[in-house]
């Protein structure tokens, strides 16, 4: 209580002179006439005592009893505090600003405002609508200015947990990732060492993408693209001789656009995952990505082997639950997600609106 005087500066004390100038306006319908009267010291007197009234009651209001109490849910006491405010202040201003001028200019309270002078006249019919307007005022400002401030802390917080979020899930796929392609190597390692080597090399440009090029939200679309490009050579490497597969790219990616990284990357490694593993017939994963304007429409099927419990069959893996929850975050109502699970096959369709980087 000792220092709510103080939180006020000088554009607020210029805010409340104007606003009491303004009241004298809109009840005398003067304002030539109320300036000039407020620089002669009988007037002034008066003006000022009107102005540290509301000002005293807009403060105490604003600094100590919407605190103390009304923020505390003690909504009777506030009210009635409030009340008593307003009723002290006003007595007081009608006190100074009538009988503290007469007194000063050497006159009686009649000689001074007229014979028809009445202090309760003057309470209710100036004084009291005065207070009350200034702290209804003050009291909108400062509850606008409150809300304003509650809102951008809780866009802040979402967007720090969007971010934490997504942060999250981006690492989750990471190493699920990761470990698939070590043991694609692995097993390349066994099956054929003469090309040993070319995956390694592929391997090292995926790391060197997941570590340097994938840690901004958006990244340029190119760069998914021959990820994508170097993945699909990779698990060509080490897969059966009656496993084709096919990647077409309809229109090489504009620079501006971006994407959020390992997107469509999850599906195509979800395809090579649970492609069919037919011994007498043919097994197959065809990618497809096509691009008019900031529209992608990315496309990925694999033969199925038809088991009803498969993991691809039921989403439980890691990677699609994640590439739907960044969808949704990332994209919200700028996306289409068609998953279709055949008989035989197993297709992906993502439509997308791009953003540029």
């Amino acid at each position: 209580m000792k220092t709510f005087f103080f939180r006020y500066k000088l554009h607020h004390l210029l805010f409340w002179t104007l606003y009491g100038y303004i009241w004298w306006i809109f009840y005398d319908g003067d304002a030539v006439g109320n300036l000039r009267a407020i620089t002669t010291t009988p007037m002034a007197l008066k003006f000022s005592a009107y102005l540290a009234g509301q000002m005293f009651a807009v403060c105490f209001n604003l600094y100590v009893l919407i605190p103390r109490f009304l923020e505390k849910n003690k909504l009777a006491t506030y009210t009635v505090l409030l009340l008593a405010t307003v009723f002290i202040t006003t007595a007081l201003v009608v006190f100074v600003a009538y009988y503290g001028t007469a007194y000063i200019s050497g006159k009686t309270l009649h000689q001074m405002w007229g014979d028809d002078f009445r202090y309760f006249r003057q309470f209710w019919g100036t004084t009291f609508p005065s207070v009350v307007a200034a702290v209804t005022l003050g009291m909108s400002i400062k509850l606008t200015k409150n809300w304003i401030q509650a809102k951008q802390r809780q866009q802040a917080l979402e967007k720090e947990k969007l971010e934490t979020e997504l942060t999250f899930l981006k690492n989750q796929f990471n190493p699920h990732f990761l470990f698939n392609t070590i043991n694609s190597i692995f097993f390349l390692i066994h099956k054929n060492p003469d090309k040993a080597s070319d995956s390694l090399a592929k391997f090292s440009e995926l790391l060197r993408y997941q570590l340097y090029e994938c840690n901004d939200r958006q990244i340029p679309l190119r760069n998914e693209v021959a990820y994508i490009e170097n993945f699909v050579g990779l698990e060509k490497l080490r897969q059966n001789d009656n496993v084709s597969v096919s990647l077409d790219v309809n229109q090489p990616p504009p620079g501006p656009l971006g994407i959020a990284p390992f997107v469509l990357m999850t599906f195509v490694e979800n395809a090579f995952k649970h492609v069919s593993k037919h011994a007498e017939r043919d097994n197959w994963i065809r990618i497809r990505l096509d691009l008019n304007q900031r529209h992608l429409d990315f496309s990925i099927a694999n033969s199925a082997s038809g088991e009803p419990a498969s993991e691809a069959v039921h989403y439980s893996g890691i990677g699609l639950k994640n590439v739907r929850r960044r969808l949704d975050l990332i994209y919200p109502g700028q996306y289409d997600l068609d998953i279709q699970n055949g008989q035989d096959s197993f297709d992906v369709r993502l439509r997308l609106q791009l953003m540029e980087t």
